[in-house]
């Protein structure tokens, strides 16, 4: 057993400053957090290893809700670039831990920046790009580093799908008919899991359709077992992502949500959570026009579920913590961007029921800063991922 003792404690369990302990320990044991509260109530177990730290500030380990760390390759150009298979519009099929490289050195980047879960996946030139995968940023294979995989299926709407395939004088050049391709695709999976439905109910009376790898992979979907993350810039785009969403009752959240800002009420009436960003970053392309931090504050002020994203390599990934201190500069609350990084990163996710917060059964995935994990001069002093310091 380890115990982290006399330290600032951001539990992140409560909305507001009530979550923090300001002079704290944290237990843990076996990858999972055993005991946690304030020093006046500390007695150091038999066996345990004390380690002071007084002066500190634990959080969570940091969460990256959407990036594709390992699929493209740091300081590695073709080789290392597997995150569109831009041959297929719709490859709902393709999973990304079967791309992912866990020996790539941006996961050590990312261990030394306290970010301990990483939601890695497919890019966004395809209208369905394929599974995305929760990871932990410590191990050397990934098959050792899964959360949940698949977590989500990646749609993409406008810019980028649109380019890729007017590239290539092929269909979708418009955004008809990205929304057509989602529609099809969607209602081919939604006759096969009736038919699938049907035989496993009869399979006297009923003939087993014949196997659909690309319809199969997104039964989890259809069965809410998994949400799409839906790649919308756009104001429009998010509205139709919102419509093609209610239309398959199908669980969605939006990545990116460059222009949420401007209807927030659609977001908030459906309840969609909202991967915000990536704002660290030029304004390359039309869709980005409005992008700022300050559109933070305009989704949490509207009361939607806001994690802060880097979308890695566009942002390298151990800038989290700062895009989060940029939000705070443009207007947002301090406690606020941190849950959109621990917490909120993890609800938006489905994850929380493992890591986003220092509680007892959770995976021992802890952050040590010299200072508040969002202050520009914060270092890391410890990143644990299921208990092992992974930074010594």
């Amino acid at each position: 057993m380890k115990v982290l003792i006399n330290g600032y404690l951001h539990t992140m369990r409560e909305t507001g400053a009530a979550a923090d302990i300001p002079n704290g320990f944290i237990a843990f044991e076996n990858g999972k957090i055993t005991d946690i509260g304030s020093m006046d109530s500390f007695t150091a177990p038999a066996n345990a290893e004390v380690i002071d730290v007084s002066g500190a500030h634990i959080s969570p380990g940091l969460i990256d809700a959407h990036c594709h760390i390992g699929m493209w390759e740091d300081s590695v150009d073709f080789e290392g670039a597997d995150g569109n298979e831009d041959t297929d519009p719709i490859t709902p099929h393709l999973r990304a831990v079967d791309s992912v490289n866990p020996l790539d050195r941006c996961f050590k980047d990312a261990q030394l920046a306290g970010i301990t879960t990483v939601v890695t996946g497919p890019g966004s030139s395809n209208v369905m790009g394929g599974q995305f995968a929760a990871l932990k940023t410590y191990g050397c294979c990934v098959d050792e580093m899964i959360i949940k995989s698949p977590i989500a299926t990646k749609f993409s709407l406008g810019e980028n799908p649109k380019s890729t395939y007017h590239n290539k004088n092929q269909t979708p050049v418009t955004r008809m008919a990205i929304a057509a391709l989602l529609r099809e695709t969607l209602y081919k999976a939604v006759e096969y899991k009736s038919a699938l439905d049907e035989y496993n109910a009869d399979p006297d009376e009923n003939d087993k359709p014949e196997f659909d790898i690309k319809l199969e992979s997104l039964l989890p979907l259809l069965n809410k077992e998994i949400h799409a993350k839906v790649h919308a810039h756009r104001a429009d785009d998010i509205a139709t992502a919102v419509r093609i969403a209610k239309e398959f009752d199908i669980r969605i959240t939006i990545e990116h949500c460059t222009e949420g800002h401007l209807i927030p009420h659609i977001l908030k009436n459906n309840d969609i959570p909202v991967m915000a960003g990536p704002a660290l970053c030029e304004r390359c392309k039309v869709e980005l026009r409005q992008a700022g931090f300050e559109n933070y504050k305009k989704l949490t002020d509207a009361g939607l579920s806001v994690a802060i994203i880097t979308d890695h390599p566009v942002v390298p990934i151990e800038y989290l913590s700062l895009c989060a201190s940029l939000a705070v500069k443009s207007g947002m609350d301090k406690h606020t961007a941190l849950e959109a990084i621990t917490i909120n990163a993890a609800k938006n996710c489905g994850i929380d029921d493992t890591v986003g917060s220092l509680t007892v059964g959770k995976d021992a995935d802890i952050a040590v800063f010299s200072a508040h994990p969002l202050d520009f001069e914060s270092k890391i002093l410890h990143t644990f991922i299921n208990g092992i310091d992974t930074i010594l």
